[in-house]
């Protein structure tokens, strides 16, 4: 005798994200209930319970006594044609960014390091880990190593500094003209899990940034790992050229 298949905590997970990135469940605004959702999937509340803790751990939702879940995200864009900071960003926004360093460690230069640097392998170097945050929301790691040259600037930031983009051009008028990206996505290691709160293995998406000065000389090599739920990347094409944005959940 076979039996119908059961829809997995995942599936529903997936599935309720994907109506509340479409704009179906608004920022601010409960879901159905338990009940009622348990229903529609046809699934036991338990099922549902587990589907929604997910959620809440991806910062998507949250659960008030008396109201049941809450929608906490909603859909801001960015476009990479237009450089500007994380921070720099988020203001732009109207919300509120923020970072700090868990670690500063000199070091030599791997080969890669050194290539995109431009740098000897083994030239000393900068490597610094710190999370940022958006409205006091973890979103994203950040792992930058820093050339020799810029060693000396970056020691004396803050470790609280909510953007050292603003404080290199403020403070000794090093700005970023240019960057190159890729993106991939990649599990979370054991490091990325305890940092960003979340399990080992889980999806990040990574983004390999290399930054310039207007003459062309490398200022950082950084690695970006952010909560899957925080950001998407969206590509325009076109007969002219390609356009390149990012699109951030946030908290409301």
């Amino acid at each position: 005798m076979s039996t119908a298949p059961t829809t997995s905590h995942r599936q529903i997970l997936r599935d309720l994200l994907a109506r509340i990135v479409d704009g179906e469940f608004a920022a601010g605004t409960a879901l159905p209930s338990e009940t009622k959702l348990a229903e529609r999937y046809g699934v036991a509340r338990g099922t549902i319970r587990n589907a929604l803790a997910g959620l809440a751990d991806r910062g998507m939702l949250t659960p008030v006594q008396g109201a049941g879940w809450i929608v906490q995200s909603t859909l801001h864009t960015q476009s990479f044609v237009e450089l500007r900071s994380f921070a720099q960003w988020a203001r732009s926004k109207g919300m509120t960014p923020g970072g700090l360093v868990h670690a500063s460690e000199p070091g030599a230069a791997t080969a890669l390091e050194a290539r995109k640097l431009r740098v000897l392998a083994r030239n000393a170097v900068l490597r610094v880990t710190r999370t940022r945050t958006l409205d006091g929301r973890i979103v994203m790691l950040e792992r930058t190593t820093y050339p020799a040259w810029m060693t000396d600037h970056i020691s004396v930031i803050p470790a609280d500094e909510s953007s050292v983009v603003d404080v290199m051009q403020r403070q000794f008028g090093i700005t970023t003209a240019h960057a190159d990206h890729a993106i991939d996505a990649v599990p979370a290691s054991s490091a990325d899990a305890a940092l960003l709160g979340v399990r080992r293995s889980s999806p990040l998406l990574r983004v390999r940034r290399t930054s310039f000065t207007s003459g062309g000389r490398p200022i950082e090599y950084g690695e970006d790992r952010y909560l899957p739920d925080t950001v998407t990347f969206q590509v325009q094409a076109s007969s002219v050229g390609n356009t390149l944005t990012r699109s951030e959940f946030s908290p409301d």
